[in-house]
């Protein structure tokens, strides 16, 4: 399932590296792409929107509803 969430916060390539290590932790087969001049973490995962976010708020950035 493709899911896209709006995180704020990520500045650099370690916030990136930050965000997709949250989520690989959670499922590590899940792809992951980033733009971070729009905010926006695009991932593909079977896990449900919730944990994601939870994964990325657990790293220290704003995940939008």
């Amino acid at each position: 399932m493709n899911q896209t969430l709006t995180v704020q916060g990520m500045t650099c390539g370690h916030c990136e590296k930050a965000v997709t290590t949250a989520i690989k932790t959670l499922d590590p087969k899940a792809e992951v792409t980033i733009d971070r001049s729009q905010n926006r973490v695009e991932v593909q995962s079977d896990q449900p929107r919730e944990a994601l976010a939870a994964a990325i708020r657990e790293e220290g950035y704003a995940v939008a509803a």
